[in-house]
């Protein structure tokens, strides 16, 4: 979808479009608040200040829609959107049984560690340089790690805001 198209949308269909970027209301909310932007850099810009906002509680809620790295499913149903965003990112971890029962043990140090999944933008990365993040992270305390999925959930979001409007 392009810029003006997003901007011409109702509230209902703006959030329907928003939200498989971030399952975080107050940002979806503050976007379509915004508009009408007047450039593509100037709605990316505002989303990417929007995250700085983000409460853990928000965070923590949003962790639901995101698959483990490495499996197919999250915790909850998915919309087509979502799994698409999902697959795409994921795409590169199918082929190595290896690293995907790596990744799996570490995801469930991780979570036992930290109460949650392990989050890391996929997209760009190998399947080795996100075992070597989760294994990097786990020595982290829960403030850092929290920092860190935060980041890494506003690179997501990001991301996939530049796949939907461009």
């Amino acid at each position: 979808m392009d810029l003006e198209q997003f901007n011409q949308l109702n509230v209902e269909q703006a959030m329907n479009t928003l939200q498989p970027c971030v399952h975080i209301g107050s940002w979806i909310q503050h976007l379509i608040q915004q508009r009408p932007f007047t450039s593509t850099d100037a709605l990316y810009q505002t989303a990417a200040a929007q995250a700085q906002f983000w409460q853990w509680s928000e965070i923590s809620n949003a962790l639901a829609q995101h698959p483990r790295i490495g499996e197919k499913k999250a915790a909850i149903v998915l919309s087509n959107k979502e799994r698409q965003f999902s697959q795409k990112e994921q795409s590169q971890l199918d082929a190595d049984i290896q690293l995907q029962q790596a990744l799996y043990q570490g995801n469930l140090a991780y979570e036992h560690k930290f109460g949650h999944i392990f989050l890391i933008r996929a997209a760009g990365r190998s399947g080795i340089e996100m075992l070597a993040e989760l294994n990097r992270r786990l020595k982290n305390t829960n403030e850092q790690e929290q920092q860190e999925v935060k980041q890494q959930l506003s690179e997501i979001a990001l991301i996939r805001l530049k796949q939907e409007i461009q």
